[in-house]
């Protein structure tokens, strides 16, 4: 059964990334939450999906910028009036928070923009100390990130992260020695390419999937997973199948 991982929570509802879009995530039954991580400026880790804290939070300038104690003094609700005062969460955090709950969890380092030295090693210790290896996907765009990942002995799946069109993406996944591929859902191309990455060895994961045409399309085709913005409706989508 394709699961249900709720991009940076129940977004739709709930300012990213916080808190109560994962509470909500949890609650519409999601399967797993995907989270983005970086660095503040005193080395912890912290999750926000931008690089800079202007879009989701009354406060401007790079995550990297901005001690622990200067980003929680930020309205992180995203203009959302219900959520106003809500924090940015650190990773210690959420794992205190979804590690009761069962779910799964894909960790994206968001390491592509900015380098994060030692980011790789404090996601893991953090890992380690909740004990949630074998429920933790971990993802990015820098492949390079993956490698090092690899180097450092972790044993969470690895999830390869991309952009722009691969051909015959599985082949490179399959070299760089990931789990998984998380491809644009726009360049998962049909339930045939699917099983060419299934074979491989390689769990599929598309984002970002909204719409319920497009959910039940991939729930068709047979995917692992779907990071979807909308937990609830691919919930009902799922069960009506």
């Amino acid at each position: 059964m394709t699961e249900i991982w709720a991009h940076r929570g129940a977004r739709r509802e709930a300012p990213e990334n916080t808190v109560p879009a994962f509470e909500l995530a949890v609650a519409q039954g999601a399967d797993g939450i995907e989270i983005d991580v970086q660095l503040s400026a005193d080395g912890v880790v912290v999750v926000m999906h931008d690089e800079t804290v202007d879009r989701t939070t009354d406060g401007s300038g790079p995550v990297v910028a901005h001690t622990l104690a200067q980003l929680r003094k930020l309205d992180a609700s995203a203009g959302m009036a219900r959520h106003v005062g809500v924090k940015v969460p650190t990773l210690a955090e959420t794992l205190d928070l979804l590690a009761p709950t069962g779910l799964k969890l894909n960790i994206e380092l968001k390491n592509s923009e900015e380098d994060y030295p030692g980011l790789e090693e404090r996601v893991l210790a953090a890992m380690a100390a909740h004990d949630l290896a074998d429920r933790v996907v971990l993802s990015t765009f820098n492949h390079y990130s993956l490698k090092k990942l690899q180097t450092l002995g972790a044993t969470s799946e690895l999830g390869m992260l991309y952009t722009d069109p691969l051909y015959k993406p599985w082949r490179y996944a399959s070299r760089l020695g990931v789990g998984a591929i998380h491809p644009p859902a726009r360049f998962v191309l049909g339930a045939g390419w699917v099983r060419h990455a299934q074979a491989a060895g390689l769990a599929v994961r598309p984002w970002v999937v909204n719409s319920e045409r497009a959910l039940a399309r991939m729930f068709r085709w047979g995917v692992e997973g779907v990071f979807t913005d909308v937990p609830a409706v691919a919930r009902a989508v799922r069960d009506g199948q």
